[in-house]
């Protein structure tokens, strides 16, 4: 692989015209047809494999023409202090809302508040039910308006008006700042890293290209596939992300090659010989974890992961291909001052007289060798520290509840989240989650009568405040109706009710020949839950042992990945143990602008358990890649360590921080699903990268000694062999001698262009 990535570097160094226009080419046609596609129709909610599910596909099949899934409005007033609604000025205010409500294009019906029992016992408070005959995605801005404007006329009557439900769900685009927060810290940590403007901004500019075509492409899909805004949040933060740290890795060897004399062309296609093989296998590590989604069998899951995979696939190919493109046109600009000026000295000594320029750097000891050496003189008491630092966070991680938060999750500034506090206090916590029953009585000889007995059955349970009148289908073999809990909809016990109820099933089908099942929004989020944590723990096995085997081939050893496999376990532990103390437990919470704590959203954790095990192996292999290069040339296995450090510690700790700066800054978004997972992958690279790769790693090294690169001989013959430190390259120097920087007057077109 080695090999055929030297030669894909060179020729796209050689060939950086044509590359370079290649890549805007694509970009524009991808450009153009994303603008031209057509906007992405509601995407595909179902949840395969649950009763949820079951129930929405029943109501579907025995009411033609009713939509289990329309959109609907909640409009909540609430009379002023002392008054209460049904107070004559009050009605009368509330009652042309209703008229003006009942107008819209796109409204099925409105219920009238005080004909449909809509008014809280104390009077106090009251609420209108609005159904369209569309879904949530497709109700239209004008109607929306419509919704807001009729409110309008309520509070200038005296009336507090709050707006809820589907129809009027914020939209949670990205807002931009993440996006500025990230590009401006990572050019910050890259000019700091490469002293140099066009080495800072390299990176940069292909990471921006590659989030541009990954972006353009999600929108040129989302019509066809049903790509929600998530997808294409997600595709841009991790795309952002390692597009970012892959140019980087791909520079840093560049200017290492540099270093060492080589020509430009052969400087650039060792660097992706050598650091594109640990890009090639860690991107690979990350698209294989973010599509092995699918197998959860949530298909909005599945669509996060798929398009977030297809981001890191274009930065992959951008690191491959587009950096070295560029890095042909401005060969010297990469380089630091001081390289620059020790080129000019060569040029001006002439081509037999050069010497190596940065030759002095090659043996002095940086930061990171330092930091080896510490390390390996106090391998025992730092790899105890490590583990149980991170077995400390990894406790909360116990206690992790899965869940959906909905509008009680919002900030209280926002319309939602009041109606939504406006209805628990006026009506119980668990109005806002009714659960809703669907009796299929085909099987009884008395559907009436079968779905009576079912209800009052549902009625008489500890935790149901009470129980709406049946509705029937046409057939009168099919009944609905709704029982609401006593409890909020992400409460524990609401959990618990929607398992009793349905434990009620056998006995009740027993004496009614009637079965039932239970759906709603809120046991959906419960079923979805369930379906989520029990699918965590098999992923989980799942990809370990995908990173032992192929930790194994790479770097032929046994100990080596399985030290990987555990640090990585016990970074995304402790990651997950962080998260559930922030945003379950409420620590910290204001400081991350979290008003309010509750369950883990449902697919947060087997997300975040995909995406850091790709980045827990980037590390792994760009680190532990040099230790085994400089092991296979004769190095102890203790200087290997440090000859691992002293190449790979700087760039590591500036794509970790790079990775952490774009992760934080999608904190900052309004979406609870993505300002989770940005903390949580902060976190998890915070974690993996200063903790286990950077402490953890050496320490276990240093322990094992020589021993850390054994390999059973039986092993090594079935084992295949995937060269990624280039050693082919190697070989290849020492038969056809090293290529050093010729005379300047051979190449008259690249010196033109070279800074």
């Amino acid at each position: 692989m080695a090999t055929f990535l030297y030669r894909l570097g060179r020729n796209a160094f050689r060939r950086r015209g044509y590359v370079a226009l290649l890549w805007v080419a694509v970009l524009a046609a991808v450009g153009l047809g994303a603008l031209q596609a057509p906007g992405a129709s509601s995407s595909d909610e179902s949840m395969p494999g649950i009763e949820s599910q079951q129930a929405y596909d029943l109501i579907q099949e025995r009411f033609p023409g009713a939509t289990a899934d329309s959109a609907g409005a909640t409009v909540v007033f609430v009379a002023p202090d002392g008054q209460k609604v049904t107070a004559s000025d009050n009605r009368q205010a509330i009652e042309e809302t209703v008229d003006a409500l009942g107008g819209g294009a796109q409204v099925a019906g409105v219920a009238d508040p005080f004909t449909s029992d809509a008014v809280s016992k104390d009077g106090s408070t009251a609420y209108t039910s609005v159904t369209y005959k569309v879904a949530s995605d497709d109700v239209t801005d004008a109607s929306r308006t419509a919704v807001e404007d009729a409110a309008e006329q309520a509070r200038e009557a005296g009336l507090t008006v709050d707006l809820g439900g589907s129809a009027m769900e914020a939209d949670d685009g990205l807002s931009g700042v993440a996006e500025i927060v990230g590009i401006s810290v990572a050019a910050l940590v890259l000019l700091v890293t490469f002293g140099s403007l066009a080495a800072a901004g390299l990176p940069l500019l292909t990471a921006i290209v590659g989030v541009a075509m990954s972006l353009f492409a999600i929108m040129l899909l989302a019509g066809p596939l049903g790509l929600s805004s998530d997808a294409s949040t997600l595709g841009m933060m991790l795309g952002l992300a390692v597009g970012i740290d892959y140019a980087l890795f791909i520079v840093s060897r560049f200017r290492e090659e540099r270093g060492k004399g080589h020509a430009p062309e052969e400087a650039a296609g060792l660097a992706v010989g050598t650091a594109g093989s640990s890009v090639v296998f860690a991107g690979l590590t990350v698209i294989i974890a973010l599509a092995g989604l699918a197998v959860v069998g949530v298909p909005s899951l599945t669509q996060m992961g798929l398009a977030a995979a297809g981001a890191v696939l274009i930065a992959v190919l951008a690191a491959l291909t587009f950096v070295p493109a560029l890095l042909g046109f401005w060969p010297n600009a990469v380089l630091s001052r001081r390289a620059r000026k020790g080129l000019d000295r060569d040029l001006q000594a002439g081509p037999h007289e050069q010497v190596t320029s940065e030759a002095p750097e090659q043996g002095r000891a940086n930061l990171g060798t330092r930091w080896a050496r510490f390390v390996l003189r106090r391998p025992l008491p730092v790899l105890i520290l490590g583990v149980l630092g991170l077995g400390v966070l990894a406790v909360p991680a116990a206690s992790l509840q899965l869940g959906m938060p909905g509008d009680e999750a919002l900030s209280t500034s926002t319309t939602q989240r009041r109606a939504y506090d406006e209805l628990a206090e006026g009506f119980g916590p668990g109005f806002n989650g009714p659960l809703t029953v669907v009796v299929d009585a085909q099987g009884a000889s008395d559907p009436k009568t079968a779905v009576a007995t079912i209800s009052e059955k549902i009625a008489g349970t500890d935790g149901v405040v009470s129980v709406s009148k049946a509705n029937f289908n046409e057939a009168g073999d099919t009944a609905v109706f709704q029982a609401t809990p006593s409890t909020a909809p992400t409460d524990a016990r609401t959990k618990s009710l929607v398992t009793t109820i349905r434990d009620e099933r056998p006995a009740l089908e027993s004496d009614t020949s009637a079965t039932f099942e239970v759906t709603g929004t809120t046991a959906l989020n419960i079923d979805v839950a369930a379906k989520v944590q029990s699918a965590l723990v098999p992923y989980l096995i799942t990809i370990v042992g995908l990173a032992i085997v192929l930790l194994m081939v790479i770097f032929r050893s046994v100990f080596v990945p399985l030290k990987a496999a555990l640090g990585f376990l016990l970074s995304v532990l402790a990651a997950l143990g962080t998260v559930v103390l922030v945003f379950q437990q409420g620590h910290l919470a204001g400081l991350f602008g979290i008003e309010q704590t509750g369950p883990i959203m449902s697919l947060m954790p087997i997300f975040l358990v995909g995406i850091v095990f790709g980045l827990a192996m980037d590390y792994e292999v760009f680190l532990v890649s040099r230790m085994r290069e400089a092991y296979t040339r004769g190095e102890s296995a203790a200087q290997a360590v440090v000859s691992g450090f002293k190449h790979s510690a700087r760039v590591v700790v500036a794509a970790a921080l790079i990775m952490i700066a774009v992760f934080s800054g999608f904190i900052t978004e309004s979406g609870s699903m993505i300002k989770m997972i940005g903390f949580g992958l902060a976190t998890a690279v915070l974690l993996d990268a200063f903790v286990v790769r950077m402490a953890i790693v050496p320490a276990v090294l240093a322990l094992l000694g020589k021993r850390a690169w054994w390999l059973p001989k039986w092993l090594d013959r079935i084992l295949p062999r995937v060269d990624v430190e280039g050693e082919a390259l190697n070989h290849r120097s020492a038969a056809e001698g090293e290529d050093r920087d010729p005379d300047p007057t051979v190449d008259e077109a690249d010196d033109a262009v070279r800074v």
